[in-house]
């Protein structure tokens, strides 16, 4: 489905980035797997796909830096000659309620989740311009929609990758990009094992389902929107959380 197409997933050494790496690949997308922290476990994606016959190398990156994003997305053009796909998962939390919350713990969430993501897409945004085609697609969080107690950063920056889909939605799609956002709930990633069980029941309660997602459960959206099925698709949220935002 994906044959012959170049994706490049942000944070995609760990939890949903890692899932919508292996998903991509196995449709055939040549998967570029961005990382700023652990090379060992970007590396095991990479080999993990390669075992299934897929495609993929490896880029770190802070997406956050504005002139390292620049350089990255220059490096996959000259490397593939053109870029497809770009998957927005990279993300961070430093939740605390707001009375206690650092102002560094604020800038930190919103330098990776919301400006990290307008630096890849306006670095990315020339060359989907002049390809007349692209797929961007943007990972927020239920917390975006409803937010939530103690991640006041978390939730700012989730809303503004929010506000953020929908206007590079109206300012692309007169050239054949889609920019859509998909805004997972509870997923079982290393980001909610560190709760307690007592939250992740409060948790549950409030998903119609009744438990938490699984990280494929977040590729699978990102796949259907990543392919031309989803051409008349843009602009839009895509909530996959259980049924927690109703």
């Amino acid at each position: 489905m994906l044959e012959n197409k170049v994706a490049l997933i942000t944070g995609a050494g760990r939890g949903i980035g890692r899932a919508i790496a292996v998903a991509l690949a196995k449709e055939g997308a040549q998967v570029i797997i961005n990382y700023n922290g652990s090379e060992k476990k970007a590396l095991e994606v990479k080999q993990l796909i390669e075992e299934q016959g897929g495609k993929a190398v490896t880029c770190q990156c802070d997406v956050s830096d504005f002139t390292a994003c620049e350089k990255m997305i220059r490096d996959v053009v000259a490397e593939f000659g053109h870029l497809d796909i770009l998957v927005n998962n990279a993300g961070i939390t430093r939740d605390g309620l707001i009375m206690k919350m650092k102002e560094e713990d604020f800038d930190a969430v919103l330098n990776i989740n919301l400006k990290g993501t307008f630096n890849t897409i306006r670095h990315s945004a020339r060359q989907m311009l002049k390809q007349r085609s692209g797929k961007i697609i943007n990972i927020s969080s239920v917390s975006g929609i409803l937010g939530n107690p103690g991640q006041a950063n978390y939730a700012a920056s989730k809303a503004g990758v929010i506000g953020l889909t929908k206007t590079m939605a109206r300012e692309l799609g007169s050239r054949g990009i889609t920019v859509n956002a998909i805004a997972p709930g509870f997923v079982d990633t290393e980001m909610t094992e560190v709760l307690g069980d007592s939250v992740k029941e409060a948790a549950c309660r409030q998903i119609i389902l009744g438990r938490f997602g699984k990280p494929e459960d977040i590729a699978n959206t990102a796949v259907f929107l990543a392919s031309e099925k989803a051409d008349y698709i843009t602009g839009q949220v895509i909530s996959v959380d259980g049924g927690m935002n109703v």
